[in-house]
Parts: C-alpha cells; sequence; structure tokens
C-alpha cells in the first residue's frame, strides 16, 4: 500500500471513529491530512461515518483541488491553520456538542475560554482562545483564523465548533477529543465551586510538555 492509500484509509478510520462515538453528526465536521506534495480533505456534504477513500478531494500545496469530490466548504479553516502552523500534519474540525455548547456562552474570557481542569487538558489544548462568529463558509472567517493560529493550535469558532490542527492525525484528534470532554466537564460542573490547577502547577506542565 502506498504512503498515500494509507493516509486516505487511516482519514476515513479515523472519521468513522469520531462520527460513530457522537462526536459529530449528520454532514458536520471535516477533516484534513498533509501529504507531502499537498493535501487531503473529506469532501462537502459527506457523513464522516460514510466516507470512501478513494472520493476523498485531493489538493496541490497551494490548495488547487486536484482530484476526487469536491472539498469540504470549509476547506479554508484547514489551509489557514497549515499556513500558519507549517509543522502540523493534520487538522479536524467537530461540530461536537458540548464544545458548541460552550462556544455559546456569553460570559466566558474570549482570550481562553476554559479553567485548567485536568492535566490533560492543559497538556493537549492548553489555551483556548474564541474565534468571532462568521457563517458557515464566509472567507472572513479565514482572516480571523489565521490571526489566532499562529499562537494557538486549538480554537473554538463562535456558535459553531472547534478546529484542532496537530503534528498528526492522532495527534489532532486526541486534542479535539481532550477539548470536548473538557468542555462537557465544565459544563456539568457549572455553578460548583471549582479546584482547579493552580498557576504553578499550569507552569509546570507546560515546562515538561512544551
Amino acid at each position: 500500500m502506498s504512503a498515500e492509500s494509507a493516509a486516505r484509509e487511516a482519514l476515513c478510520r479515523t472519521a468513522r471513529s469520531l462520527y460513530e462515538r457522537g462526536l459529530t453528526h449528520g454532514s458536520t465536521g471535516n477533516l484534513s491530512l498533509r501529504l507531502d506534495d499537498g493535501y487531503l480533505l473529506t469532501p462537502t456534504g459527506a457523513s464522516l461515518g460514510e466516507l470512501d477513500p478513494a472520493r476523498l478531494a485531493r489538493l496541490d500545496g497551494s490548495g488547487r483541488h486536484l482530484a476526487g469530490d469536491q472539498p469540504t466548504k470549509e476547506s479554508f479553516l484547514h489551509l489557514a491553520m497549515y499556513r500558519q502552523r507549517p509543522a502540523s500534519g493534520a487538522v479536524v474540525h467537530l461540530h461536537s456538542t458540548h464544545s458548541v455548547a460552550v462556544s455559546v456562552l456569553a460570559e466566558l474570557d474570549p482570550s481562553d475560554l476554559l479553567p485548567p481542569l485536568t492535566a490533560y487538558y492543559v497538556m493537549r489544548i492548553g489555551c483556548l482562545p474564541l474565534v468571532p462568529y462568521f457563517p458557515p463558509g464566509d472567507a472572513a472567517l479565514a482572516d480571523a483564523v489565521c490571526g489566532l493560529a499562529g499562537k494557538h493550535h486549538a480554537l473554538l469558532l463562535a456558535n459553531h465548533g472547534p478546529v484542532v490542527a496537530g503534528s498528526s492525525l492522532s495527534a489532532a484528534t486526541d486534542a479535539v477529543e481532550e477539548l470536548e470532554a473538557t468542555a462537557r466537564l465544565y459544563l456539568l460542573l457549572r455553578g460548583q465551586p471549582l479546584r482547579l490547577l493552580s498557576p504553578a502547577q499550569v507552569a509546570e506542565l507546560r515546562r515538561r510538555y512544551p
């Protein structure tokens, strides 16, 4: 099996897992992988539970569609993350329920939406800024993402959902799942007194796991 064939299989397998575990629904969410000479993206309007590896969208290094089905209409989100984070190997964008719920809460700090509830949240997400709302498919959203992606590998789109870049598909998936789990914890704990990780504990985690 060629490297690209293996990448296609991995992308579809990961997408199906996310769908089957309820982290996305209907035809929402999209994933991408960086190749040596371009990108693979999930197609527009496709359910992540029923992808065909042969029909994934193939883009060149500049983002031009070369083969396969038309890429997700949110391909610009992925390309913006790759441009700002050249070491990234994959991007995952979901409409996961608890993360979306956090994205519509009005009283949170838009520079860092969730508190340090667990060590793994600090290690895999760290700081989570809010990207202002734009309609789905609006190219202005790419500019807003570019303004934050250079410093943050995980972003939460207002009234929309998370977009996370990682060094690999597994790293991006682990991070977006950690974000969704932490969002769920935060919502479960709202109104309760919290014992957060201290600034010193957060700093130590960031020192150990930069």
